[in-house]
């Protein structure tokens, strides 16, 4: 790949699994974008355990061009895990993110570059335009995308886009695990960073199968309750328990008065009442409980701090 005399380094962090057929292919488009703009470019492929040849097809991109980098995984992991090997690797001053299956465009880098630089945020997000997505996996985008804004806050339509602009500082304080590959604009704003997002295009599939599932829509969903949960009380872990605690122990109390007041005030036998005094117990107990592990976790914040 040709290397451009300014200074500025791009990273391009490629996650792959499974893409034999879209490599050469991608690699050249992303050659052909890179060598047209102001950067020096550098590729790192991330395989994620692939079985289909993509470890060899990659191998000889790295034998042929010095700016071409492999990590690999001998199992599967996880786009994740990928992602956070790949921010670990990247020595440039922007990092860029884009997936292997030639449904993104590489030709959108240098313009989210420019528009990081233009307007001063710190990530910008691709935003898919007339998406070739089957039906399923379009409409569960735009679910999640909606949940994802009215949970966190953030203002973006495609939060889930593989396509992705930061500078080196984002990739390298926000920790990626699990499949919070998803939310990472969200982890991000949490450090303190900004993001903007700009329309990119978007292109059919043309080799192998996605690797898209329904149980990926449940997997993102309680991920994001996740997030929702380390964005918001990480630091302040006693707000969210207490809060629970407080309520569940106000309607335990709540029945045990009412029952209380039926005996006495009424004349009532306890017997009568045995399930709503088992109740108000058991939401005592549950209030108890929760009020519990928000001390050990504040317990843990403030060792981690101290530490």
């Amino acid at each position: 790949m040709k290397k451009s005399n300014i200074k500025e380094i791009v990273s391009i962090v490629v996650p792959v699994y499974n893409e034999v057929e879209s490599l050469n292919e991608l690699f050249d488009k992303i050659s052909d974008a890179m060598n047209n703009s102001d950067y020096n470019c550098e590729v790192i492929f991330i395989d994620d355990g692939s079985k289909d040849g993509s470890v060899e097809v990659i191998q000889k991109l790295v034998k042929d061009n010095d700016n071409v980098f492999l990590e690999q995984f001998h199992a599967n992991q996880g786009k994740a895990a990928a992602l956070d090997a790949g921010f670990n690797i990247a020595k440039g001053e922007y990092v860029a993110t884009i997936d292997a299956d030639l449904q993104d465009d590489p030709y959108a880098i240098p313009k989210m570059i420019k528009q990081i630089k233009e307007t001063g945020v710190d990530l910008v997000s691709g935003w898919k335009q007339d998406r070739k997505d089957k039906f399923i996996k379009r409409n569960t985008s735009k679910i999640y995308n909606f949940f994802t804004r009215v949970m966190t806050g953030i203002k973006l339509h495609d939060c889930n886009n593989g396509l992705k602009v930061y500078k080196s500082a984002v990739v390298k304080n926000v920790t990626v695990y699990g499949e919070m590959h998803r939310y990472i604009p969200v982890l991000a704003q949490q450090q303190g960073f900004t993001s903007g997002e700009m329309k990119v295009s978007h292109f059919e599939r043309k080799f192998g199968e996605t690797k898209y599932g329904i149980s990926r829509f449940w997997r993102g969903f309680f991920d994001l309750i996740t997030v929702k949960f380390i964005t918001q009380y990480i630091k302040k872990p006693m707000h969210f328990f207490g809060a629970w605690g407080t309520l569940t122990m106000f309607f335990g109390f709540l029945a045990e008065i009412y029952v209380i007041v039926l005996k006495y005030g009424f004349g009532h036998n306890f017997q009568t009442h045995m399930a709503m005094m088992l109740l108000g117990a058991l939401l005592i107990i549950l209030g108890i409980q929760f009020f519990s592990i928000g001390l050990i976790c504040e317990l843990i914040t403030y060792f981690n701090k101290k530490n």
